[in-house]
């Protein structure tokens, strides 16, 4: 067996699938676009089975996705307030995506897309544009005062006014750094847990039960991870637009 199998970084590698030119344009089909088309594709399936017969008292397909989209709701009008429930499909596909790309990343041989900082950066670059885009809507030019808080000494508004904008501008690759960093994480400890477990059974069976056990906790805690990530990129998104929205 080849020492790259055992390597715990081999894991996020990206690898080409079908090389794809398109009028000079690298559009090559990739392990990790693979595994983002395929999310999409569960996503879409997911709602479209769990909504195909809506009934008064809901199946558990129905009631997963009816409970997932209220909490998305609760979770986006608590943010922003009721200005905000227009914005409630792009969060809830925001949330959806990156779950269920973390969710998937769970299975083995499969591939973990938002361990990626390029993938979770384009996210969060979109994420401050629209920002910006939603502020310039509600506020035009007024918006820019975001970076200058009310009541300032005039000495302190230039110097004030550049940590905000550094700040700002900043949080794409916060954004980006967080939910990579803490996908990859899970990840290695899975892959170094994993091959010690088979260490120990190809010795003695009976040594493998105890690092097994704790592989399997690693799994559970790894679901909860999944999930709580795209929470926290979900609530970062609400907090973000809040600003936007009532330039607080």
């Amino acid at each position: 067996m080849s020492s790259g199998k055992f390597d715990p970084m081999h894991q996020f590698e990206v690898h080409k699938l079908l090389d794809i030119n398109l009028f000079g344009l690298d559009a090559s089909i990739t392990n990790q676009s693979m595994w983002m088309i395929f999310s999409t594709l569960c996503i879409m399936i997911l709602f479209i089975v769990g909504l195909r017969k809506r009934t008064l008292i809901p199946n558990k397909m129905q009631s997963f996705v009816e409970v997932t989209y209220d909490f998305i709701q609760d979770l986006v009008i608590s943010s922003t307030g009721i200005k905000g429930k227009s914005l409630i499909p792009l969060i809830f596909t925001i949330f959806s995506f990156i779950a269920m790309n973390n969710t998937l990343g769970l299975i083995p041989g499969s591939y973990t897309s938002t361990s990626q900082i390029a993938l979770n950066f384009a996210m969060g670059l979109s994420v401050i544009s629209f920002v910006i885009c939603v502020g310039l809507y509600h506020h035009g030019l007024k918006f820019f005062t975001l970076f200058v808080p009310h009541g300032l000494p005039t000495v302190l508004k230039p110097f004030i006014a550049t940590l905000e904008l550094i700040s700002f501008f900043a949080r794409p690759f916060t954004l980006a750094i967080r939910l990579a960093a803490n996908m990859a994480a899970g990840h290695i400890l899975l892959k170094v847990f994993s091959h010690f477990a088979v260490m120990l059974a190809s010795v003695f069976v009976a040594y493998a039960i105890v690092p097994s056990a704790v592989l399997f906790g690693i799994n559970l805690l790894e679901l909860l991870v999944a999930v709580l990530q795209a929470y926290i990129f979900t609530i970062l998104t609400c907090v973000y637009l809040n600003d936007a929205i009532n330039l607080h």
